[in-house]
């Protein structure tokens, strides 16, 4: 239905998208009588604590903001942040004619278009408009058709939001039981963790294998030149006609997967090197092939991610943050999509731009199709591609930075995709030899050659292994025929050893979710998010490492939760999701089959989800039957892991530690172990080091003065000294008693310090003395070193000592110099790590007044809890800095402008003006002064209430972070 003749003819429109940015963007391809305006994305949800639902619910429905017992009836509450905006809504609406709901054409966007519905409760006629570019035809269009809401998807989403709920709400309170205060559990971030944890525990039972080989370089000894090379390298194959073992055919064990090899060690791989000094060799064969190799498919979300990350050094949240600037200014498609689908009109941008940029020569006759779609799709979009029916190029857009960067990959990526294929040779050549005592010896060497380039003009995929050979390298060899003799410049002994699985980087968990069909890939990025903000997962260089408390969580879930991190069955839930989408299922009976188990639903949902398992019989039971019955976890149990020779790793309520012994007995040790430890480097040899150095609380002796005891610490933030108050020292409230603590020097250490040296340190800060003003000067020790202060004017200190020796002479003297103003001479950096590949300047690590942070001299990023200055990695500090520009530079808050001060002279006119005016001032503020204590007997009035309900809604605001999928 598009917009009726008389609205047309000067009515008013209100069209509402999700944010301002986009808004703005929208608001320049109306015309007149079209007010534009944002929703800041949903302005209704479940509620995040007891405290939202209305007092009508009760029990249960108050916990979980859903009704389980009335068909999963969802309680909705407007965001108290929204309630404002909403208001503004409301407000426009009134004045307007005609509603257009111009969310995202996705599940998502939907939802939010139907809450909007249902919230504003509009009179007036409503539509549905949607659009996957922003563009002026594109908007234009949309206006001109829209569409009806989809309630099947409004349905679809709504069930996901309440199986996350339910999932969260009910599973997280477990892990605060059994394992720590604050942790979540999630439908898809679990797994997303369990995948984690896997790979580590794979690193961790890896056993590396030594095996050798020969490399030999062969010679034709004629003259080569670039097309036909002289010599080429070639790697021992076989011998007698047995394979030589490389490192695929060993198992992580460390052992050959099979006997029908030959594994040389050193000693052989040298005797058979020596044997083969005086060999004749010749070309055994010659094999060639035909290359050739086909366009990549347009980017979908999770293609982007990935190659943003291979080439960008993007992290999937910094990708989707720069991809969504791109879409809401009108440069690329929408982003979250999982079509590789191009419309006609894309199709027709990209091959014009091929002709004009590569020449006829590069098009292909008819264009390509990429129809295919991952399974879990979403509903909407096509691949994302630069909009518009003509592309920008990258210069024509007038882009800079990390948004110039990502729109020139998906430029290229798109233009490729409808390009002629790459096509060339493969060639094989096999050299042969016998050695000294007979035996047959064979090399082998594969070339490549490129003799059409196709696609590969215009773009190459990047690679997850660092030493993979990308598509467009050539690798020519000699032009040979078989029986040629060669000559064998050099024969040299390689020794390899076989590596650990790589853990993942964000790319590869990306690819692994997808291919495993696990959540949604729109989703991916802030999955990945999430549980690096939770501590399961914490970053080395871009490897991703699990925390020894992600071995804790998963540890539980796998023994007591098996279902709902088992991988079939988080895929079969996605499915039966899809069904739901479709039509093909209902939502409540299948929700009530997942919450209360087997008899919640009849045979609903029958050969899905609710039907995969892990083998542990608890799939027979619902959720709820799984998270009442908590008695057979045994927390101490699921939190501990042996290392070695009766050490084992425990994970505590205040981080990882390694014990021996039982606690109290003789023997008995227990150990820290660093947080940002990687669990496969927590060997038996570095668990014993830990339990050999000193640790725990070292008692120093009384306080003579006090007769409290006083002890040395290692603290988080260092080593330090305090005081141990009497039991019944009040620690709150108005007389509370706070102990006495200070940190050690820098040349002092946790177990040689001295009692004497710990009263000492508690002493500061020192009076020093007074000034000729009696204004009192003292020595005090702060966060960045030793200062003297007096009143608000401080002065640094060269060194700690000067704390206990300095004069009031020497102190006045150095208040006597003037103060330094400015920055002081700049630090030498900590760390070079190289060229910034967007900014294209040298990147240092600095030590700022916050901590060590990464700089190219224009962005700035802190190190994060996980990095540190001895091993982050070029790459590392490349994606802090592409993380912050992603944010943008920081808003500041607006500052007030300063009262303006009254003439010092005044006429007369304008001083009985001024007394006026003060006289309504001080009236206005009596009436100020009644309202709010009327507004304060009133608060008073609804605290009782307001409190029972706070107490309900402790537990179940600190599961609303458990959610997240």
């Amino acid at each position: 239905m598009s917009p009726t003749s008389e609205t047309a003819q000067g009515g008013r429109r209100l069209v509402i998208v999700e944010s301002p940015a986009k808004a703005k963007t929208i608001k320049g391809y109306l015309g007149p009588g079209y007010v534009v305006e944002a929703s800041v994305g949903h302005i209704r949800d479940l509620p995040s604590g007891a405290a939202e639902v209305p007092e009508k619910y009760t029990g249960e429905v108050r916990r979980l903001g859903v009704d389980v017992d009335h068909d999963f009836q969802p309680i909705y509450v407007v965001n108290a942040d929204k309630k404002a905006q909403v208001r503004k809504l409301k407000e426009l609406l009134a004045e307007s004619d005609e509603l257009f709901l111009a969310t995202d054409e996705d599940r998502e966007g939907e939802a939010i278009a139907w809450h909007l519905q249902e919230v504003l409760k509009p009179k007036v006629p409503v539509h549905r408009m949607v659009f996957h570019e922003i563009t002026k035809d594109a908007i234009q269009q949309a206006v001109a058709n829209p569409r009806e809401l989809n309630k099947r998807m409004v349905d679809a989403q709504e069930t996901r939001r309440i199986l996350d709920r339910l999932y969260g709400y009910e599973v997280s309170p477990v892990l605060w039981k059994k394992v720590m205060r604050g942790l979540s559990a999630g439908r898809v971030q679990s797994v997303a963790t369990r995948l984690v944890v896997e790979r580590e525990r794979e690193r961790i039972a890896f056993r590396s294998a030594e095996y050798w080989d020969l490399t030999g370089t062969f010679s034709t000894g004629r003259a080569g030149d670039p097309s036909d090379p002289s010599s080429l390298v070639a790697r021992l194959a076989t011998v007698e006609g047995k394979r030589v073992a490389q490192g695929r055919d060993f198992g992580a064990d460390g052992r050959l997967k099979s006997e029908n090899v030959l594994h040389l060690d050193e000693e052989k791989a040298r005797a058979l090197a020596a044997s083969l000094a005086d060999t004749r060799f010749a070309v055994r064969s010659v094999e060639s092939k035909p290359y050739r190799r086909s366009p990549y498919a347009p980017f979908r979300t999770t293609t982007l991610q990935q190659e943003a990350s291979r080439k960008l050094g993007f992290g999937a949240k910094a990708t989707m943050q720069v991809a969504q600037k791109l879409y809401e200014n009108g440069f690329i498609t929408y982003m979250r999509t999982d079509s590789t689908i191009l419309s006609d009109t894309a199709v027709g941008a990209a091959r014009a731009q091929v002709t004009q940029l590569y020449g006829a020569d590069y098009l292909p006759e008819k264009p390509r199709v990429y129809a295919g779609k991952v399974k879990n799709a979403q509903e909407a979009h096509e691949a994302i591609r630069p909009s518009g029916d003509r592309f920008r190029t990258p210069a024509e857009t007038g882009l800079t930075g990390d948004q110039f960067r990502l729109y020139e990959l998906i430029w290229k990526r798109t233009v490729a995709s409808q390009m002629k294929d790459a096509t060339g040779n493969s060639v094989t050549v096999k050299i042969a030899g016998a050695a000294a005592d007979g035996r047959d010896v064979e090399f082998s060497a594969s070339g490549k050659t490129i003799t059409f380039h196709g696609f590969m003009k215009a773009y190459v995929e990047g690679a997850d292994d660092p030493n993979a050979e990308l598509d467009d390298r050539e690798r020519r060899l000699p032009q040979v025929a078989e029986g040629d003799a060669l000559a064998a410049e050099e024969i040299t002994v390689d020794g390899h050893a076989t590596k650990p699985p790589a853990r993942y980087t964000e790319a590869s968990l990306v690819k692994e979710l997808e291919e495993r069909e696990i959540g949604r890939p729109s989703t991916y990025a802030s999955i990945i998010g999430t549980i690096l903000d939770r501590g399961y997962v914490f970053k080395k260089g871009t490897a991703l490492v699990p925390s020894f408390l992600s071995f804790a969580v998963v540890n539980l879930l796998e023994k007591h939760f098996g279902r709902l991190v088992d991988y079939d069955f988080t895929a079969k839930m996605e499915d039966d999701l899809d069904r739901i989408a479709r039509g093909e299922a209902q939502a409540v009976p299948w929700l009530k089959r997942f919450y209360f188990g087997e008899g919640g639903s009849g045979t609903e949902g029958a050969g899905g989800a609710a039907d995969a398992g892990n083998g542990d019989g608890d799939h027979l039971g619902g959720l709820k039957e799984l998270v009442t019955d908590l008695g057979a976890i045994d927390a101490r149990e699921i939190s501990s892991f042996p290392v070695g020779d009766g050490i084992v790793l425990r994970v505590g309520r205040y981080g990882p530690y390694v014990e021996r012994g039982e606690k109290d007995q003789e023997g008995h040790q227990r150990a820290d172990v660093p947080e940002d430890l990687a669990p496969d480097e927590l060997t038996v040899a570095y668990a014993e080091e830990l339990l050999a150095k000193p640790s725990g609380d070292f008692e120093l002796g009384a306080d003579p003065v006090s007769g409290n005891q006083i002890v040395a610490k290692d603290g988080r933030y260092g080593p330090y000294v305090t005081e141990i108050l009497p039991e019944n020292t009040p620690k709150t409230g108005k007389n509370a008693v706070k102990p006495r603590t200070a940190s050690l020097f820098k040349s002092m250490s946790i177990d040689t310090v001295t009692l004497d040296e710990a009263l000492k340190l508690m002493s500061l800060p020192r009076v020093v003395g007074a000034d000729a003003e009696g204004v009192e000067i003292t020595a005090q020790n702060g966060r960045y070193g030793p200062y003297l202060k007096k009143g608000t004017d401080s002065r640094s200190l060269t060194d700690e000592e000067q704390l206990f020796t300095i004069t009031l002479e020497e102190a006045l003297a150095i208040y006597a110099q003037p103060k330094q103003r400015g920055r002081a001479a700049a630090k030498p950096p900590l760390k070079e790590l190289g060229t910034d590949p967007v900014s294209e300047k040298p990147v240092v690590v600095k030590d700022g007044r916050f901590g060590p942070y990464v700089t190219d001299g224009e962005t700035n990023a802190t190190l994060r809890t996980d990095d540190s200055v001895e091993t982050i990695t070029p790459e590392r500090g490349y994606e802090l800095l592409a993380e912050k520009r992603a944010k943008g530079p920081a808003k500041k808050a607006a500052k007030k402008a300063p009262a303006k001060k009254a003439p010092a002279k005044k006429t007369a006119a304008k001083t009985a003006a001024t007394k006026t005016a003060a006289t309504k001032t001080a009236a206005a503020k009596k009436t100020a002064a009644k309202k709010t204590t009327a507004a304060k007997t009133t608060a008073a009035k609804t605290t009782a209430t307001k409190t029972a309900a706070k107490k309900t809604t402790a537990a179940a605001k600190k599961a609303a972070a458990a959610e997240q999928e």
